[in-house]
């Protein structure tokens, strides 16, 4: 996030949600938005195929069909230029490449954003008034944007609407995207990407192998200048060859990767796997070998937030059984990688693995990751609130980026198309199916499963369907539908709901029995190869 939680529930005068069902995803926070409604009057403007329970609060719900954001973003965009609303002074200041991006904007008149997105015209053009004329706006999405093959470009999109209308780098406004798990963030920030270091230093950069192989004792040519590979690339690659091994550290592949049939097979096919979890999960099956971790509650660390904020995490009860600290782990392994000579290494990595404490961890991590420089645990323990980029110990953190220039300087605006997803629905599939997760479970439920209370709050998967579809399928009160792509089917109880427009269906995968995972697809974003899980097509059945 460019701005923080308590930052946006303060100070947004108006705030766009696009794409996260932020009440039911990330609780606390949809709470802190519906209070800035009701408490003070903030608007709220809800882009949203489904009417999730935040459409309640809102002042305006946009029902785009699910695939067409790019469309409704640039429509939009269109009617703020067209009406002199944009904040030309930032733009100008600030911004650049604006004749390209609006020689693409001009392409999106009102009548054929409502045709490619369903929206009406009229709530079009109120959304653009909104957005137009209330400063300062923060835009918010989650996973509803990002998971389709045009992730990254829906992102990009996102961005040209807050330079456009000049609500970067002020408090109440900014990019805010809700990461999806509790340490998405900080992964990514240490280096748990295939094409960079830590801080999004470039493992291309020749500069930034230097100094890698520098700390970590290594000669330049042992760190490979090539982008590794996502977990949508090694999967596929079980099948092929290219891929042969697979260390699987707290992910649940069989639960949460698209089209689980295809997923099983590539898992059968792997030379060896190591899982390490906390519980036996439906991955567990197709490991040779199981690493005990620890659970949240019996860490000790750093977790970094959505809002780039780094917190200390503490141990609250004793590890079970023989369940040790992640790093704990890790480290093992790579001593014993080390010691059986597997890759020729200079004799000053063998210490670079001793860690005793994971302060020593966040030592290295401070002298190698620029935005952490200042971010200690002494510092985090004596209750300090650092948000990075926090580069000395001086530093008092950053809670709002952007706020004197863009990184690159200035920000470029992005001429970007409206792209169809990747599978549209016919006749042999006429339905749109959409995922995601529900409040009472988490991601593959192995946690929220064995919860008693939550299981019997939701105790069952369901498919949402809406009363038009149910009442032409002839489903039953409590029936059962089979729902079918061209990869598998499942079967569950319908839940009829206007929550789900018509000719679209809403599954979640928490399940095993009936993960919506089976009926999704590979399709991935060219560029950040994420897969397309929110626009499949399927077939509805009653059973």
């Amino acid at each position: 996030m460019s701005n923080s939680m308590d930052d946006i529930a303060e100070f947004a005068e108006l705030v766009f949600v696009i794409g996260s069902n932020t009440t039911e995803q990330h609780p606390v926070f949809g709470a802190m938005l519906r209070q800035a409604v009701k408490q003070r009057g903030a608007k709220l403007i809800v882009a949203d195929p489904r009417r999730i329970d935040l459409t309640e609060f809102a002042t305006l719900h946009l029902r785009q069909r699910p695939g067409t954001d790019i469309a409704l973003l640039n429509g939009l965009m269109h009617l703020i230029l067209q009406n002199n609303w944009h904040n030309s002074a930032f733009m100008a200041e600030r911004c650049e490449n604006f004749e390209e991006f609006e020689e693409t904007i001009r392409r999106y008149p009102p009548a054929l954003v409502s045709e490619i997105t369903g929206i009406p015209e009229v709530k079009l053009r109120q959304a653009a008034e909104l957005m137009g004329n209330t400063r300062p706006m923060a835009v918010i999405w989650a996973m509803g944007i990002t998971q389709h093959i045009t992730g990254v470009h829906n992102v990009m999109s996102l961005a040209n609407l807050q330079m456009l209308t000049g609500n970067m780098g002020i408090p109440g406004g900014g990019v805010n995207p809700l990461r999806g798990q509790n340490n998405v963030q900080g992964a990514c920030d240490v280096g748990g990407l295939p094409n960079v270091y830590p801080a999004d230093q470039p493992v291309t950069s020749p500069q930034a192998r230097r100094t890698f192989a520098a700390a970590w004792g290594m000669a330049e040519e042992q760190l490979s200048g090539e982008v590794g590979k996502t977990v949508t690339e090694l999967m596929p690659g079980l099948l092929n060859g290219s891929t042969r091994a697979l260390y699987i550290l707290a992910e649940d592949p069989i639960m949460s990767d698209p089209d689980t049939g295809h997923i099983r097979k590539c898992l059968q096919a792997a030379d060896f796997i190591a899982l390490q979890e906390i519980f036996p999960t439906e991955t567990a099956h197709y490991a040779d070998v199981l690493l005990p971790g620890v659970t949240f509650a019996e860490k000790y660390g750093t977790f970094t937030n959505t809002e780039r904020r780094v917190q200390m995490v503490r141990p609250a009860i004793t590890p079970p059984g023989e369940a040790r600290q992640d790093w704990q782990i890790i480290r093992d392994v790579a001593q014993g990688i080390l010691s059986a000579g597997t890759r020729p290494v200079a004799p000053a990595a063998w210490s670079g693995w001793d860690y005793e404490t994971p302060s020593q961890i966040m030592d290295e991590i401070n002298a190698l990751t620029p935005s952490y420089g200042g971010i200690t645990h002494a510092r985090l323990e004596q209750g300090e609130r650092l948000q990075w980029p926090c580069p000395t110990l001086l530093h008092p953190g950053t809670p709002i980026l952007h706020t004197q220039g863009f990184t690159r300087g200035k920000g470029r605006f992005m001429p970007i198309e409206h792209i169809p997803p990747a599978e549209k629905p016919d006749d042999a599939y006429p339905f749109v199916l959409s995922t995601g997760r529900v409040l009472y479970h988490w991601h593959g439920g192995e946690m929220t499963r064995r919860a008693q209370n939550l299981l019997a709050l939701y105790s069952e998967p369901l498919i949402e369907i809406n009363a038009e579809d149910a009442a032409r399928l002839r489903l039953a009160p409590q029936s059962h539908v089979r729902v079918s792509s061209r990869r598998g089917q499942i079967s569950a109880k319908a839940w009829v709901t206007d929550r789900v427009p018509p000719g679209m269906v809403y599954a979640n995968f928490h399940f095993p029995h009936a993960s919506a995972n089976e009926l999704t697809q590979a399709a991935l974003d060219p560029i950040a190869k994420i897969p397309e899980y929110k626009v499949t097509a399927v077939r509805v059945e009653a059973e």
